[in-house]
């Protein structure tokens, strides 16, 4: 993919990244590879003990990082860790919008609060994160790059992950529209969005950290997650390993970064049916309707 600008040098050694979602999974890796390439580091997350365990694992010495419980849906939040990424550090070189959960089950069955609780993190998240910090970051005018973690499912759509596929969906959209935008800016800041399948990142629990006023679940969303753990547990992908794949991404300016190269096929059976008009295949296995003859 070309660019005006080098996507490598958002990597830089004394640059600085942002990831949110940084206490576990995607979000430690990557602050451990963003640490190993000499990168300053703003963490974010609800998870203050992960957090802080993150902070200690990069080996930073405190001048080069900082930790801040940080709850993404929530805006003031989100624009009081964007000052403290400007007051510690200056400029923001590369944004991981990575903080997400998960809720499970019928799509009829899902509470309000599944809703709320979902979209909050996972796509208000998002458009905090890109709200508080692009405007910087297209202000600077130096090379700067965002991640906003979706989903597999957010190019298909599994049963039983409604709410899950219909966020993920979301930041997919968000994100291709700002690829679009930042595009037309002229600026040196460029976007992509990171699409995993089962990785064993620690969201299936992320409902210990549940607000207590959104805590009315879905009934099946317990013994779903459980199994949804398990396929998680049995990825042939490690956290790390999509944390290594998503950096590289970022050094060759893709946009789509899908590391689990099998999910490609259920992309490519979907749009064959959007296309077709027919029925989607199950992602998780089945076979979708076949369409109807037209008249």
């Amino acid at each position: 993919m070309a660019h005006s600008f080098d996507p490598s040098l958002a990597l830089r050694p004394g640059g600085t990244a942002v990831i949110t979602g940084a206490a576990s999974g995607f979000g430690r890796e990557l602050a451990l590879l963003c640490s190993a390439e000499g990168m300053r580091l703003v963490l974010a997350d609800v998870d203050e003990i992960g957090l802080a365990r993150t902070a200690e694992l990069t080996g930073l010495p405190p001048q080069a990082v900082c930790a801040q419980r940080c709850n993404v849906a929530d805006a003031g939040e989100v624009d009081q860790l964007a000052a403290l990424a400007a007051e510690r550090f200056g400029a923001v070189h590369l944004l991981f919008n990575n903080a997400g959960v998960i809720a499970a089950g019928a799509v009829w069955k899902a509470t309000p609060q599944d809703w709320q609780w979902v979209f909050g993190v996972n796509v208000m998240g998002v458009a905090n994160g890109v709200r508080s910090f692009v405007p910087g970051m297209l202000a600077h005018g130096e090379p700067a790059w965002v991640v906003n973690t979706a989903s597999v499912a957010g190019l298909v759509c599994p049963p039983e992950l409604s709410v899950y596929a219909a966020s993920k969906h979301a930041v997919v959209a968000l994100s291709e529209c700002l690829h679009h935008e930042l595009a037309a800016s002229g600026r040196p800041v460029g976007a992509s969005v990171l699409c995993p399948a089962y990785v064993d990142t620690g969201i299936a629990d992320a409902h210990r950290h549940r607000p207590p006023e959104l805590a009315e679940r879905n009934p099946e969303d317990p013994a779903i997650l459980e199994r949804t753990k398990k396929a998680m547990q049995a990825g042939r992908l490690s956290a790390r390993d999509v944390a290594q794949r998503t950096l590289a991404g970022v050094r060759e300016g893709r946009f789509y970064i899908l590391p689990h190269r099998s999910a490609v096929s259920g992309v490519e059976s979907r749009l064959q049916a959007v296309l077709a008009g027919g029925a989607p295949d199950n992602p998780l296995g089945g076979v979708g309707v076949a369409p109807q003859a037209q008249p």
